[in-house]
């Protein structure tokens, strides 16, 4: 299943990654629901690596490396979501007054969740758990200054 979803998660990437930095949404509702879907597709697939890392679940290295790439992919997407004009859902108004912060922790988040794909690729499972560490760690980073409980 997951196989036949990561060609078109991949075309909807590109799509994404070819239009304006900023994406036009009809409505602020528009842009808040897709940063959140993007969000939780993200914590899915880089859920299931972490229950591998943690031993919740039995390691598999081509699920994991799988679930890893995906993240990668999905770490892209949910940015366009926070143009002006889009405050509200989750998101604290300070995303759009420390614009420079952020950006710097999305930067972050897609360097770890890169570093992650790469790391699950290799299959070595101790290496995998500590860049699970280091990419939930950005998360919770980001979560804490940026996000509403």
């Amino acid at each position: 299943m997951i196989s036949r979803l990561v060609p078109v998660l991949l075309a909807a990437a590109s799509v994404v990654a070819a239009a304006p930095a900023v994406a036009q949404f009809a409505k602020s509702e528009d842009a808040i629901s897709y940063r959140q879907s993007a969000m939780f597709l993200q914590a899915q697939h880089f859920g299931r690596v972490a229950a591998m890392a943690n031993g919740r679940v039995p390691f598999d290295a081509a699920a994991a490396a799988t679930n890893a790439d995906l993240v990668a992919t999905l770490s892209k997407l949910p940015w366009a979501g926070f143009g002006a004009g889009t405050e509200g859902g989750k998101a604290k108004p300070e995303i759009w007054k420390e614009q420079a912060k952020f950006k710097e922790l999305s930067d972050k988040l897609q360097a770890n969740t890169e570093k992650l794909a790469v790391t699950a690729k290799g299959g070595n499972l101790d290496a995998i758990k500590a860049q699970v560490a280091a990419t939930g760690e950005t998360c919770k980073s980001c979560h804490d200054a940026y996000r509403n409980r």
